[in-house]
């Protein structure tokens, strides 16, 4: 039986009872949750033997969320968390069996199943992470050693994600600069959750301001590259993205997005 107190989850929230969301989500090892709701209140419960601490905040963002819960870990492997993921019943036991048989990771992408229309990533066999081919990966697939991350001092971005100025995209610049600290990170075909559905936070429809948001992205992922790049992906994603904007349209929309940034 593994050890639960070397896994720790940390998990974004949004007006949520710990006591619920520990059932719901089925979670089996420590947990800093933070919770954003509309006041400031610390409390800790436990479930049959972990510990579940929860930070009540009025702060907004799911950056800011992530990097509280990153201040306040005491884990050995860090395990990022949404409150829409449901556990495997044997995902801690699986998750430090990998960690385990890979010294070498500093960071591990697991699979969890996503709901349908947000399919981005699955994971078919255990292999390296680089820049090309990382910007598919969710911020719950990512367990973390503890000590890596703290070495790398990488953090979430406060401008991307639910909550934020722009409306996706902190899990891809995480992962960049985790490459960039020279981080060894690692994709597992193990599953350990799934997604429920519901209705997304950021999520609009391909409209306007996906468009933007995501030029201010791909400015700060890719550079010089970030139009070539921005045209490809519309591209190769033009029957789902151009159904209600024209494809020359959107890739105009995104240049816009990445010249605000330049200026």
């Amino acid at each position: 039986m593994a050890r639960r107190n070397r896994l720790e989850h940390l998990i974004s929230a949004v007006n949520r009872v710990t006591a619920d969301l520990v059932i719901q989500m089925r979670l089996k090892t420590d947990a800093v949750i933070v919770n954003q709701c509309d006041k400031f209140e610390y409390n800790e419960m436990d479930n049959c033997g972990s510990k579940i601490r929860t930070y009540n905040c009025n702060e907004r963002g799911v950056g800011v969320s992530r990097n509280t819960a990153i201040l306040h870990a005491q884990g050995e492997i860090l395990l990022i968390g949404d409150e829409d993921i449901v556990y495997t019943d044997t995902y801690v036991e699986d998750i430090l069996k990998e960690f385990d048989a890979h010294p070498e990771a500093d960071m591990i992408l697991f699979n969890v199943d996503q709901s349908d229309g947000r399919f981005t990533y699955h994971n078919d066999s255990f292999g390296r992470v680089r820049i090309y081919n990382s910007g598919r990966y969710p911020a719950y697939s990512i367990a973390v050693r503890a000590k890596a991350l703290q070495k790398s001092g990488i953090a979430f971005s406060t401008l991307f994600g639910g909550g934020a100025r722009y409306s996706a995209g902190e899990d891809s610049l995480f992962l960049r600069d985790a490459l960039k600290k020279k981080m060894r990170i690692y994709k597992s075909p193990v599953l350990i959750g799934h997604e429920i559905t519901r209705k997304s936070s950021w999520f609009e429809g391909y409209n306007e301001k996906y468009f933007l948001d995501r030029g201010v992205l791909y400015y700060y992922l890719y550079g010089i590259f970030a139009k070539p790049l921005a045209l490809r992906f519309l591209l190769s994603h033009k029957e789902e993205l151009c159904v209600n904007i024209p494809l020359w349209q959107c890739y105009k929309i995104m240049k816009l997005g990445i010249k605000s940034v330049r200026k």
